[in-house]
């Protein structure tokens, strides 16, 4: 991690800039100071020094990409191992069903069914997670449809609030599907969380923002201006780390999407994606 080392850098700057004044003064020195030999000494010193911190940073940056190569080398390789056997529970689960077990049976294969899905959602986001740090992950286009209802089917299977998806939904996304995933996450799961159970929540699209509205107790106006914020709660009524939403601003900023939320206290919350920068064209696939 030398590359990314202030103290390391600070060094090489160092080294280099003596370099250059070394060279400066033992060039006087030897042919006496004019305005040309300061400044043919001057080059000389500077061309040294560049070549040597080139050099030394080349040098460090190739080291810090061998060994983000390897990392990610075995965490494919872990990642895969990881997955076999999930695949495996998978499998033997769908084969016992098939065999017309009790009810008793089929419902504890539900469940090792429920907790298998949950495993593969996490073995995926930890993927992510990783390859993200290591090295840039790829955009890809998708239905913005298809991704509200899997999410929200995966959030019904909670047993909390009903969300209803307004149709027309219509918008093909060119973006790190993945990450959008989480943003989505993240919003319906506020949502759920500073709402009653029975609450409904509603996600329609309407020029090319999506909406998200809730009806739970809202955000007073005096706090709107912190919720971007890292670790930032409205109340500490609900468990959470305040982290949600600082994520998903990060990740619309990154990828220039427009989010603007609009909160009553008491009344309930809009969250709005602005995705027309992230629209799906033949240009920006290229």
């Amino acid at each position: 991690m030398h590359s990314k080392n202030p103290f390391f850098l600070t060094f090489v700057y160092t080294l280099t800039t003596l370099i250059m004044v070394a060279t400066i003064y033992l060039y006087i020195d030897r042919f006496g100071y004019s305005p040309t030999n300061f400044i043919l000494s001057s080059m000389v010193g500077l061309f040294f020094a560049t070549m040597l911190g080139y050099l030394l940073i080349a040098y460090i940056v190739e080291r810090q990409k061998a060994l983000d190569d390897a990392l990610l080398h075995i965490t494919k390789e872990t990642l895969h191992e990881l997955n076999i056997p999930l695949a495996t529970i998978q499998a033997n689960s769908a084969m016992i069903a098939k065999s017309n077990p009790d009810a008793k049976t089929l419902k504890r294969l539900g469940r090792i069914d429920e907790a298998s899905k949950r495993l593969k959602r996490l073995y995926i986001e930890l993927s992510y997670s990783i390859k993200k740090e290591i090295a840039t992950v790829e955009k890809e286009p998708f239905e913005l449809k298809n991704l509200l209802r899997e999410r929200v089917e995966t959030l019904m299977e909670l047993g909390r609030n009903p969300i209803t998806l307004h149709e027309p939904l219509e918008l093909v996304l060119y973006l790190d599907k993945i990450g959008f995933e989480k943003v989505i996450d993240n919003i319906l799961h506020n949502a759920m969380k500073y709402s009653d159970k029975e609450s409904p929540i509603d996600i329609f699209l309407k020029n090319k923002r999506v909406h998200i509205v809730d009806r739970g107790i809202g955000i007073d106006e005096s706090q709107m201006v912190a919720i971007f914020e890292r670790y930032f709660q409205a109340t500490n009524t609900y468990e959470g780390k305040g982290i949600g939403l600082a994520i998903v601003k990060s990740y619309c900023d990154r990828y220039g999407i427009g989010i603007d939320i609009k909160s009553v206290k008491n009344l309930g919350t809009t969250v709005i994606l602005d995705l027309k920068a992230v629209c799906f064209s033949a240009s920006n696939a290229q």
